[in-house]
């Protein structure tokens, strides 16, 4: 029980340090989209070893209850880990360095 539990942990650490981590991953395209993969994989792996460890009856910190909402968190990262918006504004607005360029060339016509 003590061997799934721990890892529960590791997966999840992993999974958040790479979450952590993107932005130094994002310089390259290619970089981004294996630890993008490397995300959802350990995310999955994350859900299965704490549905493994909430069916088996173990606990996490103590607790009985945390895996479940934990392997609900994990296969949400799994999916937001291959949401890509890389380059598309959702804003739907301005950025102020829009404005600025903007208000420049008015001041230059």
């Amino acid at each position: 029980m003590e061997s799934v539990e721990t890892l529960s942990q590791l997966l999840c650490a992993s999974t958040l340090m790479l979450w952590v981590l993107i932005g130094t991953f994002s310089r390259t395209d290619e970089s981004e989209n294996r630890a993008q993969w490397a995300m959802f994989f350990l995310s999955l792996s994350a859900t299965a070893s704490l549905i493994i460890l909430d069916v088996s009856g173990g606990s996490l910190w103590g607790s009985t209850y945390l895996p479940k909402p934990l392997a609900v968190l994990c296969l949400a990262f799994a999916f937001l880990a291959r949401l890509n918006l890389k380059g598309r504004s959702i804003s739907q607005g301005m950025n102020p360095h829009q404005i600025m360029k903007e208000n420049r060339e008015v001041d230059e016509d």
